[in-house]
């Protein structure tokens, strides 16, 4: 007994924290964020509203202190969406929790709890879908009950790491990461002190064969050091994704030169879809993504010096990093929320630069494809090879107008 008392010793704090997510707290998590009752969590509805009170209840239980606007734990934001072709304006709201180890250095860890609502916001891949709720078990009440279960979990370990830990919430991410971004430009927490950001979107299909994604491997170098001794001591596959930009709220730190991680568990047949239920989320595996990055902030407590920020590579040029076999050279506009994907930045003598495109432009269709949004856009991309010539229709100033591409 002594000699097993010893072995829990050494490789305590990471072996009790791991052991100590509780499934049964993540299952009633998900169970009431992805219920009916919440009617898919859309933005600025009733259903987010409950969704942040019952957020913000379990923050306040775990002792962590209101760090929204007004000594509250809401950080209101305003909005606007487009329902029947009429344009709403609508307020969400980010739900805002802080650790304080009396650090100047803070972590943020975030996951977006807002989805689909009724399918009038975001993009529905179910068909006639309008007025059917959206639960989004997956997408994304996996990652705010993960958020959830990492804040009781470090809030609860009787440690006092090197940095404190600011939990928050977003809404606003199906609109175009809203929410993010209006937390970077309105920071409860000085963005000079954050070290990090860690976020969650999609977790809850873990298939040990497939093994986990992890975007912003080249954000840090600190990542390269963390990760693959984390996933190995978990037996865990593991893909890496070098780009700090992609379609979740990541995106909106790594633009504030922030290092960025972001943990996902990949794509499905249910993505968007009415069909996103309980019924298709792992539970077990969950839980092991979650001992992975509580070990990546354990581990970074660990290192002697916070993790510096890299320039990562665009996520759209042809890499060993990605599946696409061309590339258009362009960085999107991630909080763009209307039709098309919208263009932030225009790398030199790319394909979109040597076709004349610029920043500000709005793809609305390329090669034949409407496109609708970034996931229209990727998914024209992975049809094509180096060599093609397409066409793209673009809008600049509201005119449109078309433009030869050569992949």
């Amino acid at each position: 007994m002594k000699f097993l008392l010893v072995l829990i010793a050494f490789f305590s704090p990471l072996f009790l924290n791991a052991q100590g997510l509780d499934s049964l707290m993540l299952r009633k998590h998900m169970t009431y964020l992805a219920s009916d009752e919440l009617e898919g969590r859309g933005t600025g509805t009733l259903g987010e509203i409950r969704a942040a009170n019952y957020i913000a209840a379990e923050m306040l239980s775990y002792g962590l202190k209101p760090a929204g606007d007004g000594h509250s734990f809401f950080q209101v934001f305003e909005t606007k969406i487009a329902i029947e072709s009429i344009s709403h304006r609508l307020l969400g709201r980010n739900v805002i929790g802080f650790l304080d180890n009396g650090s100047p250095s803070t972590i943020v860890v975030g996951a977006h709890y807002d989805h689909l609502g009724k399918g009038f916001q975001g993009s529905s891949l179910s068909p006639n879908s309008q007025n059917m709720i959206h639960n989004g078990a997956d997408d994304n009440a996996s990652g705010t009950a993960g958020l959830l279960l990492l804040a009781k979990e470090l809030a609860s370990n009787h440690a006092k790491e090197q940095y404190n830990y600011l939990f928050i919430a977003f809404s606003g991410e199906e609109l175009g990461l809203i929410g993010s971004k209006f937390y970077c430009e309105h920071p409860t927490i000085p963005l000079a002190n954050t070290k990090a950001m860690i976020n969650m979107d999609m977790i809850g299909r873990y298939r040990p064969e497939k093994g986990i994604i992890v975007s912003g491997y080249g954000t840090s170098p600190s990542w390269g050091e963390l990760l693959p001794k984390a996933t190995k001591s978990l037996n865990m596959k593991f893909t890496a994704d070098s780009s700090g930009i992609g379609a979740s709220d990541h995106t909106s730190f790594y633009l504030k030169e922030i290092p960025v991680l972001q943990f996902f568990t990949g794509t499905h047949s249910d993505y968007h879809k009415v069909s996103d239920n309980l019924a298709g989320i792992n539970f077990p595996g969950e839980i092991t993504v979650l001992r992975l990055i509580e070990n990546v902030l354990l581990g970074l407590d660990q290192l002697p010096e916070a993790p510096q920020y890299t320039q990562a590579g665009n996520p759209h040029q042809a890499s060993q990093n990605t599946s696409f076999k061309v590339t258009l050279g362009v960085m999107p506009d991630y909080s763009y929320s209307g039709k098309g994907l919208k263009i932030d930045a225009v790398t030199a003598q790319r394909p979109a630069d040597k076709a004349g495109i610029v920043a500000g432009d709005v793809i609305v269709n390329l090669a034949g494809q409407d496109i609708g949004d970034i996931y229209d856009y990727m998914k024209v991309l992975g049809s094509h090879q180096k060599g093609d010539q397409v066409k793209a229709m673009i809008l600049r100033n509201g005119k449109s107008s078309s433009v030869d591409i050569t992949f």
